[in-house]
């Protein structure tokens, strides 16, 4: 199964960070408000990254831990693209 690392900016501009199969699907249930109680607080949410896909849960779940430690300003460079 290939998983990803995904951000979604929440109506409050604050980012998210999840892993996912679907990033697409997932941001759905976040909208629908069902899932993390950040977008239950959070939300509407915009995808506004993914990553390349990994070929396990684990690898994407350390890729995901890193980028939850970035400042705001790294994120936002991840997102444009300038930061790998």
């Amino acid at each position: 199964m290939t998983w990803f690392v995904y951000l979604a900016k929440a109506r409050t501009t604050r980012y998210y960070t999840g892993i996912s199969t679907d990033p697409l699907e997932r941001l759905e249930e976040h909208n629908a408000r069902e899932g993390s109680n950040f977008s239950k607080e959070q939300g509407p949410m915009k995808l506004v990254y993914y990553s390349k896909p990994f070929a396990s849960k684990s690898e994407a779940r350390k890729r995901e831990a890193q980028i939850k430690d970035w400042t705001r300003v790294k994120k936002e460079k991840l997102i444009r693209g300038e930061w790998a």
